[in-house]
């Protein structure tokens, strides 16, 4: 299991150079003094690894969130690939989470202390689940997503197709009915939440959002195995670890040369724009630097359906055809990508951004088949459009 480098993207920058060209691992332009150094304290809060003796597990993925996200730097893509599941009823249109069997995240690994209680290495698998791999993607400009107003989202949605372009968004609601934009189906609604529950999720840390939820398939765990009194992190931990990944900023875009600014055409005369919207902007938020800015992270938010051969798990309102639209911000630095160990789409199958645009179907068919036509030329600058971004 690799780990990131360490260098920080302040410091990275140093090493390039005077001049001041923004890198991975950067906060976002414009934070004040206090949310810069509130920025850096949470990235040790990111960084920090936790042991049994401080509360990891009894169950989890990962150590630390950074075990997941580090490449090329902390908060980049990860090359972990995680189990979920689901059940779906289609007679009913109904999606089952499995919370009562241990939820929609399998647990890779367990404590040595568990492992001599009930003699498990993982969470077990709900007999009643379809599964899936889930890749770690990386989380820069998340905090600008989440800025993005919902009203901006929704006037994008058209889940009945009504303009008859064959694409028909729609948002996935959380269950109690807030609209969701976090994750591969789209359904928490706030970046905290999403950060307070990989907390419990990944790691087997509670924290006060989520403060008793560790249990095995749905059965409370063993006495003794867990020996941290919840929760196991505080609120301060948290707020900083939640400052790290909403102040990180999305990586700059590469220089187009000619031929990616061809690219770039040929992306939204195909017909890609349509779900991975080259541009959001934020509303009137409470930080000054994430207000009113926009931010080119080429989604929008919603679900689409992506065809059978795509499909895998329900989740919340989402079918196991639909996805959110993945953002493309930051795509070049994909897990691996310059070995050619890259991981695309939301299970890995992908191991080239062509390979991930064939892999479409469902409402991206129709862009699917343009892009198969282009000739040989037009392809490769499409794609250097793309790994630019």
């Amino acid at each position: 299991m690799k780990r990131g480098p360490a260098l920080s993207g302040l410091m990275l920058s140093l090493v390039i150079g005077c001049a001041r060209t923004p890198v991975p691992g950067d906060p976002l332009a414009g934070l004040t003094k206090q949310e810069r150094e509130r920025f850096e304290r949470g990235r040790v809060e990111f960084e920090k690894v936790f042991t049994p003796e401080t509360g990891l597990g009894p169950l989890f993925n990962a150590e630390s969130c950074a075990e997941c996200h580090e490449s090329p730097v902390v908060g980049g893509a990860g090359d972990e690939v995680e189990i979920h599941v689901g059940a779906f009823d289609p007679v009913l249109s109904f999606c089952d989470p499995l919370v009562l069997e241990g939820g929609p995240v399998i647990q890779q690994h367990a404590t040595p202390a568990l492992q001599a209680a009930l003699g498990i290495e993982s969470e077990p698998v709900p007999p009643s689940a379809s599964t899936s791999l889930r890749t770690a993607p990386d989380v820069f400009g998340l905090g600008l997503l989440d800025a993005v107003p919902d009203s901006v989202i929704l006037a994008y949605a058209d889940p009945d197709d009504r303009d008859g372009d064959g694409i028909s968004g729609r948002p996935n609601r959380f269950f109690d009915g807030r609209m969701g934009r976090f994750g591969r189906k789209a359904l928490v609604p706030t970046l905290r939440e999403f950060n307070q529950g990989a907390l419990i999720i990944e790691q087997g840390i509670t924290n006060p959002a989520v403060p008793s939820e560790e249990n095995i398939g749905g059965k409370p765990i063993p006495d003794g195995v867990d020996p941290v009194a919840e929760p196991e992190i505080d609120q301060a931990a948290s707020d900083l670890l939640d400052d790290f990944v909403r102040f990180l900023a999305p990586p700059a875009r590469l220089k187009l040369t000619r031929s990616g600014q061809h690219g770039e055409y040929l992306f939204n005369q195909i017909g890609c724009q349509s779900c991975h919207l080259p541009k959001l902007v934020t509303g009137n938020h409470p930080v000054k630097a994430l207000r009113y800015r926009t931010v080119h992270a080429y989604t929008d938010l919603l679900l689409h359906d992506m065809g059978p051969d795509l499909a895998d798990i329900c989740f919340g309102l989402a079918s196991p055809s639909e996805f959110r639209t993945e953002p493309l911000m930051g795509l070049r630095f994909s897990e691996g990508i310059e070995e050619g160990e890259a991981r695309f789409l939301h299970d890995g199958r992908a191991t080239t951004i062509d390979e991930a645009i064939r892999f479409h179907g469902g409402e991206a068919l129709a862009a699917r088949e343009r892009f198969v036509q282009l000739s040989e030329a037009d392809r490769a600058a499409l794609l250097e459009f793309l790994g630019s971004l």
